[in-house]
């Protein structure tokens, strides 16, 4: 039997449809990016249809709730072969899996920490696709940016040399609500040009404390850093989860970094080795060593067989709120 699915909806809030496709023959799910023309093919064990919130940092500096919804194609083992994210209308999914035969988890409306733990326990050979194109600025938007930041530079040393700070908060107020137009948060510089020395300066920043080991991970996250006892682990300016460490009298203990079939990831665990956080993706070993010894954490690496990580990633599950 054959089965066809369009998408309905953005990948995210106030995005553009995604051109992503899927089709059921014979056992086979084939998702088809029309924007990039990539297709996969695979044999999931069900599908995952999820929604979790997630805040980002706004123009004026300020968190602004986001949610964060899409299908992901699950292996017998529950790990993520496929990521698709996108509104995908709910009545649609329905009819495509009653029609091929294939069970589905609603979980649209779960906890967002077990859905971000779904998310991150990712098969070997995981994918994504999302069916969105670059914005067609997107190669020329560091010399774009640039250049309108110097112009906003000028431009505000003109109007204050001249007191007309009314009108430099006009043009500001525009720029927000041109931001939030075009959807190139880059071209904040233009109405913000202080981002034009902050961002270098705190991407330096950030680089000299990562070699500290006072910050571990890459600057618009995640990463973690520890403060007043407590272990954040943050995406930009959001802070995602937060444990109290072991030595003030809370769980956070170690640090556990693997490999597994071509993966890699670093689990937060407590001082009897169980996981309370899991960040997939490759975390470099002498960052990660600096950190650990720094705040007195204790590290692990290990190589896993796939049934120790299916293993792992259960109780990264379990262990989420």
């Amino acid at each position: 039997m054959a089965a066809r699915l369009v998408p309905y909806g953005g990948a995210t809030w106030q995005t553009r449809c995604p051109g992503t496709s899927l089709s059921w023959h014979e056992g086979t799910l084939t998702a088809a990016d029309a924007v990039t023309g990539q297709s996969v093919s695979l044999t999931p064990a069900a599908l995952y249809h999820y929604c979790y919130g997630q805040e980002v940092v706004g123009v004026d500096g300020k968190p602004e709730p986001r949610p964060v919804s899409g299908l992901a194609a699950l292996d017998a083992d529950g790990l993520v072969l496929l990521d698709l994210p996108g509104a995908w209308h709910a009545p649609f999914v329905h009819h495509f899996t009653v029609a091929a035969g294939l069970p589905v988890v609603d979980a649209r409306r779960a906890p967002s920490g077990q859905v971000r733990a779904v998310l991150a326990g990712r098969a070997p050979g995981w994918r994504r696709l999302s069916g969105l194109p670059r914005p067609w600025l997107w190669r020329w938007r560091l010399p774009i940016a640039v250049g309108a930041g110097v112009a906003g530079l000028a431009l505000m040393t003109y109007l204050a040399m001249s007191g007309a700070w009314l009108a430099w908060r006009g043009i500001a107020s525009l720029g927000r609500l041109v931001l939030d137009l075009v959807d190139a948060k880059w071209l904040a510089m233009a109405f913000s040009p202080l981002l034009l020395v902050v961002r270098p300066v705190a991407a330096r920043m950030h680089r000299l404390r990562t070699r500290r080991g006072t910050v571990l991970g890459p600057p618009g996250g995640p990463h973690l850093q520890v403060r007043h006892g407590w272990l954040h682990v943050t995406r930009g300016k959001h802070t995602i989860e937060k444990f109290l460490l072991a030595r003030a009298g809370g769980l956070a203990a170690g640090l556990l970094v693997y490999r597994c079939e071509g993966g890699a990831g670093l689990v937060v665990t407590d001082r009897f080795g169980h996981p309370l956080h899991h960040l997939p993706g490759p975390w470099p070993h002498d960052d990660v060593h600096r950190f650990a010894t720094r705040n007195k954490l204790e590290l692990r690496v290990r190589s896993f067989s796939r049934a120790e990580y299916v293993a792992l990633i259960r109780s990264c599950r379990d262990a989420s709120p």
